[in-house]
């Protein structure tokens, strides 16, 4: 691979790039919202405030690498359910892209932007190879409900020469100390031409997380997942009791004790609960700089502007963006446990 450069769209208040930077390499991410860039300057991240759908490869010459994690809220599960939706309609217009169509009228027609914005990475792509300068690895991140659309986008990517690999990843195996679902797409340029040219996505080094099932439990090649009490620590064990209610029950709200991994950090995180295992006495409830650790962000990350909570709760976590880079980009074990002892999670 030609010297890495890495150009991260949508890049929020900087998971992928805070990764990356412990890994040692180059990245210049492009963000829009002025919160999350505010953060990106304070943590000395190289940001370009701009919209992705005005740019392209031509505007970032020097990158051989292509990241992105676009907006997600129109696929989540607590989100309007808008893009999933729309889902048939965004993997024909992949399809359409893929074979050479120009598709943005019918972008812009979306009743909710955001839903395209996912296609934004493969126009890039696609650019890259129109230009004779495709790039040499490419890694996206969103919510699981946009695995098939990362499917339709590796499949147009091993039609132009990529060799690609999609799935849904659990954070807590790879020693975040949280549980959460990210779907993964990496893409390496096949430049030998060899049909068997295969990519991996990071192999688990943590056990997954099972309600009721000790963490010394399971596969003894692999660390215990990490409880949020490693991590985020107060006087004496305690319980998370979720905002999310079920059927709008409050006794039907999700709990997880300090022993456990921390539920989905989401931008509503301050709104949980925090009591005593013992007696049920509330305690101080997470700190923006707990909520960014259980992220794997280190414990003084400079969070800046407005909408704090929801720069953490959208970010991907720097740890396991350090475990797909690593291996997207063929980087060694070595450098990988480097970047790793320098990132939160696995500390014990």
């Amino acid at each position: 691979m030609h010297a890495i450069n890495i150009v991260d769209l949508f890049a929020g208040p900087g998971g992928l790039d805070v990764a990356a930077r412990e890994l040692g390499l180059p990245v210049t991410g492009i963000e829009w919202d002025a919160d999350a860039c505010a953060t990106r300057q304070a943590a000395g991240l190289l940001t370009r405030q701009a919209d992705v759908r005005e740019l392209g490869p031509a505007d970032f010459p020097a990158a051989t690498v292509l990241a992105g994690g676009p907006p997600c809220q129109t696929y989540t599960v607590a989100g309007s359910g808008t893009g999933r939706r729309a889902l048939d309609d965004v993997l024909a217009l992949a399809k359409r892209m893929a074979a050479g169509e120009d598709v943005t009228a019918d972008l812009k027609e979306a009743v909710d932007e955001r839903t395209g914005l996912v296609l934004e990475p493969l126009r890039w792509a696609l650019e890259a190879v129109e230009t004779n300068r495709p790039y040499q690895a490419i890694v996206l991140e969103q919510v699981p409900a946009v695995l098939p659309v990362w499917e339709a986008v590796g499949e147009a990517l091993d039609a132009v020469g990529y060799a690609t690999k999609c799935a849904v990843l659990r954070t807590e195996e790879y020693g975040v100390p949280q549980t959460r679902r990210r779907a993964i797409l990496i893409a390496r340029r096949n430049t030998t031409g060899d049909r068997e040219f295969t990519v991996d996505m990071p192999p688990a080094t943590h056990r997954p997380y099972r309600k009721g099932v000790d963490r010394d439990t399971g596969d003894p090649g692999r660390e215990p997942w990490v409880p949020m009490g490693k991590v985020v620590k107060r006087p004496v064990r305690y319980e998370v009791v979720s905002n999310y209610g079920t059927g709008g029950d409050p006794a039907a709200r999700g709990r997880r004790t300090s022993d456990e991994p921390s539920a989905t950090v989401t931008g509503k995180i301050s709104r949980n609960r925090i009591v005593s295992s013992y007696d049920q006495t509330e305690l101080e409830r997470f700190t923006l700089a707990e909520a960014g650790q259980l992220q794997t962000f280190p414990a003084d990350y400079p969070w800046s502007g407005r909408n704090r909570a929801q720069q953490i709760g959208n970010a991907i976590p720097p740890r396991l963006a350090a475990h797909v880079l690593a291996s997207a980009l063929d980087l060694g074990e070595e450098r990988l446990h480097k970047a790793l002892s320098a990132l939160g999670g696995a500390t014990a």
